[in-house]
Parts: C-alpha cells; structure tokens; sequence
C-alpha cells in the first residue's frame, strides 16, 4: 500500500504540470500553451517524427523523456530559451525541483525517472540528442504557425532562433533543415524579424 500511495501523491503532484503556462502559443495563436499540452505534443511529435532521427534510437525512450522532462517545471517554472539572464540559475532550479518530485515516487522509479531526466540534460545518448531536437522543433513550428506571436512578444529575431535552436542539427538534420526553412519564410512573410 505505501508504494501505490507514494505513485498515487506522484500523480497529482505532476497534475500541477497543467497549471505551468509556456511562452509558446497555441498554433491557432488563441492562447498559450501549458506544460502538459506541451509534453503531450512533443511525445507525439517523436512518434511521428522518428524517422528522422539522426541515429537509430529508441523511440520509447524518447516518448518518456517527453513526458517526464519539464515536470521540474512544476517548482522551477518556464525559463523562455531567449533568456539569458533567467538561464543563469536555471539548471540549480531545475535539479532542486527534480530532486523534490522525483523523489517523491517510490526508490526504483525515482531513480529511474530522476536519471532519464539528467540524460534528456546532459545530450549523451541519441535519445536524448533527438528529444531535445523535438522539443525545440515543437517550439519552432508553433511559433511559425501563430505568426510569429511568442516572437514578436519578447523581440526574439531570425538570427538569435537560428544561433540557439541550431543543436536541433545533433539530433536531426532533416528537422534543422526544415527549421532553416520556416525561419526564412516568417522573415520573407514579416512575421519574424531577421
């Protein structure tokens, strides 16, 4: 009974995923998007993007790094990939944050989870590689789909996307090209700035 009470306070806890807001919009530009629309999009988008891996991966490792890899952002919030002044405590927030949630599942699933999130972090294995490329590929076509709105709002330009999304290349080439692509065509349409 403990074990299941430990996963069960787990459970909810992470609920609170859904009340964490991103910069990101929606594709229709209605709203923004929350943490949990947003793990859900990315795992799907590894499902559907899989191919393109650079190496051969293991998409179910990939799914779960998705799902598991911005519940830290229950206690350390969203830092916005263009901040450089709030990434500079980021990775302290973030591991503070990882210790307390994880944790709170039983010893053999917190290790495990605890350690899937530092690979998602660390960009060792392919897996990882890909998911960060996914995560930020799922950033960059919403942006490109709600014209630009999350980058008009905090003055993001074409070559600062390109300078911090080009690791997206590690994992997927395939995906970068693509990225190269919609970042040109929202400059050429006035929606981003170059």
């Amino acid at each position: 009974m403990e074990r299941i009470r430990a996963q069960i306070a787990f459970i909810l806890e992470i609920d609170k995923l859904k009340s964490v807001f991103r910069r990101n919009y929606l594709s229709d530009g209605s709203r923004v998007e929350n943490d949990a629309e947003h793990s859900w999009f990315f795992a799907m988008a590894a499902l559907i993007l899989q191919e393109h891996a650079v190496d051969s991966i293991d998409t179910h490792r990939v799914i779960e790094m998705a799902l598991i890899h911005d519940i830290v952002e229950i206690d350390a919030g969203d830092t916005l990939i263009y901040d450089e002044e709030a990434k500079q405590d980021q990775a302290a927030r973030e591991e503070t944050a990882a210790r307390r949630l994880f944790f709170l599942l039983p010893e053999d699933q917190a290790s495990r989870y605890y350690g899937l999130w530092r690979e998602f972090e660390l960009q060792e294995s392919p897996e990882s590689r890909f998911a960060r490329a996914i995560d930020r590929f799922a950033a960059i076509i919403l942006n490109h789909s709600s014209r630009g709105k999350a980058w008009k709002e905090h003055g993001i330009t074409a070559e600062r996307i390109r300078e911090i999304n080009s690791r997206i290349a590690h994992g997927s080439p395939a995906l970068w090209e693509e990225v190269r692509m919609l970042i040109d065509d929202a400059v050429a349409r006035g929606f981003l700035k170059e």
